[in-house]
């Protein structure tokens, strides 16, 4: 993205372009265009791929605010990432450094009172400033402009909802920012309701004005069996399971054959139904199957697409606690189950793993130059895997968050060490999908299929970014793996439909609006 002159083809954006420092911007039209449509249609949803740069169309934005004299607020939803672009404004906006300010919770109320009086633009967590506004510590009156980064985060009680109840109250610009708002028309259209949307600007990486500045992302689908051992555990375990599921059919919940074929999204709704049951003694017969269904299902799954050490710490942790109840009781005290876990802990003890963790190692093998992020659902996985690699002769550090005691100080120094190239490859949780300033890598391997498809896309975004990448995803046949690989894509698929459909919608509200203003 770097020239050597400014291109007068930014003209477009008009006055806003005394603010900004364009040293080393490339003109790009379609963030010239989004910038231009946004002023011209007033409160925005930007859907934009991972690494199209929607962080220039941001500072845009807040420069057109500037130049009327108004202030601006640049909302991220995770300390680092607010950090990342608080650095990022002070190299950009023509204006003193003083003037453009951080907000996190670290610094004080009567500080953060006196810095936003004078500062002309705020770069904060959404958390910080909701306070701020709720107990009238800060006002929204002199901003012209709001730019909520991960936007798709403005559901429900978040922070963000509240924040742009108060810009639209005080007439202050919204522009939303994301790759992906989902794939539920209901989700897309409270996300809409919430920002107070007027238009959406959408592009995907196949549209003309951004496929030449989209770099290549091989996928790659690495498909494993079930080891003789995994096919043993798994068959102890499905009489107890099938008894379970069983036992809440009789009762009237679930209604289905086959436990493998319950959807996760279901399985949880019946548990909502039977918490509802007022009966006492059926409510506790159905609790009792649920809650070994729940359990054993999960257990289950883990061994076919997690791995053996995962499915058997599992086990421990049930073991470890204080109070168990009589479900959870039943379950450990079985013979199959017991069995099961004999089994599971020889297998461990003679270094025997889940196919996935051999694929993932052949993946690092063939790319021991490059730079790898392996993504994986559950902490025991991403421990199994660290220590597995390491192991095999490959630096990789795991990547947690908080709640699995990793502080923020630790993942920070993670990051930049991961940065300078001090190991090759991080193994993380969800928190490696968004809000952290995380480098951008030659190969992302997902561990396991994820039915999500902001996930998905937050994820595959780590790659490609500023050169080719390559994306491996690996599938157990016969499992869950294969049913989420399917449902992530056609979600997507869906998304960007909804948000096209939904956007002809608004249009026509405007220009309804348009003509009642003209009658008038």
């Amino acid at each position: 993205m770097i020239l050597m002159a400014y291109d007068t083809r930014w003209d477009k954006i008009g006055k806003a372009l005394e603010y900004i420092n364009l040293d080393g911007f490339e003109f790009r039209e379609y963030q010239a265009n989004i910038i231009d449509a946004v002023l011209k249609n007033g409160n925005t949803l930007v859907v934009l791929p991972t690494g199209l740069g929607k962080t220039v169309i941001g500072i845009g934005i807040i420069a057109d605010s500037l130049s009327k004299g108004r202030k601006a607020l640049l909302l991220a939803p995770t300390k680092p990432l607010a950090e990342q672009h608080y650095n990022n404004l002070l190299g950009r906006l023509k204006i003193p450094n003083e003037k453009i300010v951080l907000f996190t919770g670290k610094i004080g109320k009567t500080s953060r009172k006196e810095l936003a009086l004078n500062a002309s633009v705020i770069v904060a967590t959404p958390q910080t400033i909701a306070n701020d506004l709720k107990q009238a510590n800060m006002s929204l009156v002199d901003f012209g402009c709001a730019i909520f980064d991960e936007c798709h985060r403005a559901v429900g009680r978040y922070a963000y909802t509240y924040i742009a109840n108060e810009c639209s109250i005080n007439d202050v610009l919204i522009v939303g920012l994301t790759a992906s708002p989902g794939s539920k028309k209901e989700k897309i259209n409270a996300l809409v309701k919430t920002l107070n949307i007027r238009h959406i600007e959408i592009r995907i990486s196949s549209d003309p004005d951004v496929s030449k500045y989209v770099m290549s992302k091989e996928m790659h689908v690495k498909t494993v069996g079930k080891t003789p051992t995994m096919e043993s555990i798994a068959a102890l375990m499905r009489p107890k399971i099938e008894e379970s599921l069983s036992g809440l059919n009789k009762m009237g919940f679930l209604h289905f054959r086959n436990f493998e074929s319950i959807p996760k999204g279901r399985l949880l709704q019946a548990g909502t139904e039977i918490s509802k049951l007022q009966a006492p003694n059926y409510k506790y017969a159905a609790l009792f199957n649920y809650v070994k269904l729940l359990h054993l299902s999960h257990a289950y799954d883990l061994l076919l697409t997690e791995g053996i050490y995962p499915f058997s710490k599992y086990f421990e942790s049930l073991e470890k606690r204080e109070k168990k109840s009589r479900s959870v009781e039943h379950i450990l005290g079985n013979e199959n189950i017991i069995k099961a876990r004999n089994m599971a802990r020889e297998a461990i003890e003679r270094g025997e793993e889940h196919p996935k963790v051999l694929a993932a190692l052949d993946i690092i093998r063939s790319n021991s130059q490059k730079s790898t992020i392996i993504f994986a659902q559950y902490r025991t996985t991403i421990k199994m895997l660290t220590d597995y690699l390491n192991g095999a002769g490959y630096s990789a550090m795991q990547f947690v968050g908080k709640k699995e005691g990793m502080t923020q100080q630790l993942q920070e120094q993670t990051i930049q060490d991961f940065r300078n190239g001090k190991f090759k490859v991080l193994v993380a949780s969800s928190i490696g999908e968004e809000g952290l300033d995380i480098p951008s890598v030659d190969v992302v391997i997902f561990y396991e299929p994820i039915p999500n498809e902001i996930r998905n896309i937050q994820r595959r975004g780590r790659t490609g970014r500023f050169r080719a990448g390559d994306i491996y995803i690996l599938i157990t046949r016969g499992t869950k793996d294969e049913v989420y690989f399917y449902i992530s894509g056609q979600k997507e698929r869906k998304m960007f439909g909804l948000v096209r459909t939904i956007n002809e919608k608004l249009k026509l509200k405007r220009s309804g609006e348009a003509r009642n203003q003209t009658t008038l």
